[in-house]
């Protein structure tokens, strides 16, 4: 074995061709080598690139859903659309019958109140009266009779009395044994009713020429605060319910 690398490192340096085809061997192992591992690696490079265009195509199916899916929205979006332009078309004949009732109702309020002033004006001493007579028991107690009760209305026509020209103080009063009582009536004292009494109780003073003994207010139904204030003034209340 000794010998034959001997001779084979002999042959190197002396014979050049034999030296030129022994690198050549080397020279093709390696080429071989180097063929080996780009085999490998591009197996490798077509396996990932498998990997991949599996991703693609379950990428390209899930696109394909999502844009089917789109195109149904799409679909239901232009009939919302739809449904929407009929909605407003809808709104806009209801907006203009409401207009209509609008005018019509506002000809027909202004007919009721015309019909109802006119009505006030018969009825309102009927219900001052009927008032009255709902609470005879505790006046008759106070020393009041509904059935006495008299209607006072005073126009100052030079403002001397109350202070303004032409002022009508409208009032029920009674006189009794030479003793004067201020009543106001109502269904529903509120009050602004109770702070103008004071006011009416004084015009009545000056009018008669008599004091007035008391000052009441007779009313079906009173706020709350009107009562209170009606407590404050030292004006006696007869009422039915006092609204909160």
């Amino acid at each position: 074995m000794q010998s034959l690398k001997l001779k084979l490192l002999r042959l190197l340096e002396e014979d050049k061709e034999f030296r030129l085809a022994v690198a050549g061997l080397i020279g093709y192992r390696d080429v071989l080598d180097r063929l080996e591992e780009h085999d490998r690696k591009f197996a490798e490079m077509l396996a990932e690139l498998r990997e991949h265009r599996k991703l693609l195509e379950e990428h390209s199916r899930r696109f394909v859903s999502i844009e089917r899916r789109l195109e149904e929205h799409d679909k239901k979006f232009n009939e919302i659309l739809g449904e929407i332009q009929r909605l407003r078309e809808d709104f806009t004949e209801l907006s203009r019958e409401m207009s209509e009732l609008r005018k019509d109702f506002a000809k027909l309020s202004m007919r009721v109140e015309v019909t109802i002033g006119s009505m006030g004006r018969r009825w309102g001493t009927d219900l001052e009266r009927t008032v009255l007579e709902l609470f005879r028991e505790a006046l008759e107690r106070r020393g009041i009779e509904p059935g006495k009760v008299e209607k006072f209305r005073y126009r100052d026509v030079d403002g001397s009395v109350t202070g303004v020209k032409g002022r009508v103080v409208d009032v029920d009063v009674l006189v009794k044994d030479d003793r004067v009582y201020v009543i106001e009536v109502k269904s529903r004292a509120e009050v602004e009713h109770v702070e103008m009494l004071p006011g009416k109780v004084r015009t009545v003073e000056r009018v008669l020429g008599k004091p007035v003994a008391k000052a009441l207010i007779v009313a079906v139904n009173i706020d709350r605060e009107a009562y209170e204030r009606a407590r404050e003034l030292g004006v006696e209340v007869v009422y039915g319910n006092i609204l909160e």
